[in-house]
C-alpha cells in the first residue's frame, strides 16, 4: 500500500532522449549549453529530464526539433518517476547544481562590495541579470537562493549608497544666484 501512496506524489517529467553526430562538434556544443540554460537533470547518455510544465515541454520540444534538424535523434517522452525516492534524487541533484550557481554570485557580489562605486554598479546589474537566469532554471529552490538575493540586493544597494554620496548635487537657479 505504501507504494500506491508514494506514486500519487510523484510528479510528471519531460525527457528528451537524443543522439548527435560526433562531426561537426558545433550542434553538440549548441545542445549542450542550452540543456544547461534549462538546468536539465542529465539521467544518462543522451537522457535529460525537467519537471513537466507548459513551459519546459515547449522547451525541450523545440530543441528536439533543433537537434533532427542538425541531423541527430530525439525522442521526447513524459513520464513519472518509478518512485518518490527516485524523483527526490533527481531533484537533490539538480538542487545542488543551483546551490553552487547561487554560491558563485553570493563571492563575486562580496568580492564586489570591495570596488569603486562605478564598479559596483556594473557588476550589480550583471549579477541581478545572473540571478534572473539561474531563477528560471531553478525548479527546486535551495537555501542558497535567498542568501544570494540578499548578496546582490547588498551589492546594489552599496553602490546606489555610495553613488548618491559622490554625485554633484544639483543646484536650483535660486541657489546660484545666491
Amino acid at each position: 500500500m505504501a507504494d500506491a501512496d508514494e506514486r500519487r506524489t510523484v510528479g510528471r517529467w519531460v525527457l528528451l532522449a537524443y543522439r548527435l553526430p560526433r562531426e561537426p562538434s558545433t550542434p553538440r556544443i549548441t545542445v549542450w549549453r542550452k540543456l544547461e540554460r534549462l538546468g536539465v537533470a542529465r539521467l544518462g547518455d543522451g537522457l535529460v529530464a525537467l519537471p513537466a510544465d507548459a513551459r519546459t515541454r515547449e522547451q525541450i520540444d523545440w530543441l528536439a526539433e533543433e537537434i533532427v534538424e542538425a541531423g541527430g535523434v530525439a525522442t521526447v517522452w513524459l513520464a513519472t518517476p518509478g518512485s518518490a525516492a527516485q524523483e527526490r534524487a533527481i531533484a537533490a541533484t539538480m538542487r545542488a547544481a543551483r546551490a553552487a550557481e547561487y554560491q558563485t554570485l553570493i563571492e563575486q557580489a562580496r568580492a564586489a562590495l570591495h570596488g569603486a562605486a562605478v564598479e559596483r554598479a556594473r557588476t550589480g546589474r550583471r549579477l541581478r541579470g545572473e540571478l534572473r537566469r539561474i531563477a528560471r532554471r531553478d525548479f527546486f529552490p535551495p537555501a542558497e537562493r535567498d542568501a544570494a538575493r540578499a548578496a546582490v540586493d547588498a551589492l546594489t544597494a552599496a553602490a546606489t549608497t555610495a553613488g548618491a554620496a559622490t554625485a554633484p548635487r544639483a543646484t536650483t537657479l535660486q541657489e546660484e544666484r545666491a
